[in-house]
């Protein structure tokens, strides 16, 4: 599991995954967004503004993110 720091109080889901690394656009985080491939605690969402918050857990083509504060 990998972990992102966020400074603010929640980042979107479409940032949080440029930030990892796992797309390398917005445009590209958009497309699989809205196709279902990312999951927001358990569950399939597919707003790429969904906004994350401390706690909140990101699965995306294998790959888990955590959301902790900086």
């Amino acid at each position: 599991m990998e972990t992102i720091f966020i400074k603010d109080e929640f980042i979107k889901l479409g940032q949080a995954l440029k930030l990892a690394g796992i797309v390398e656009s917005g445009v590209e985080a958009k497309m699989k967004i809205t196709e279902g491939k990312a999951k927001v605690n358990g569950e399939v969402d597919t707003r790429r503004g969904r906004k994350l918050y401390v706690g909140d857990v990101v699965e995306y083509c294998g790959k888990t993110l955590k959301i902790e504060k900086k």
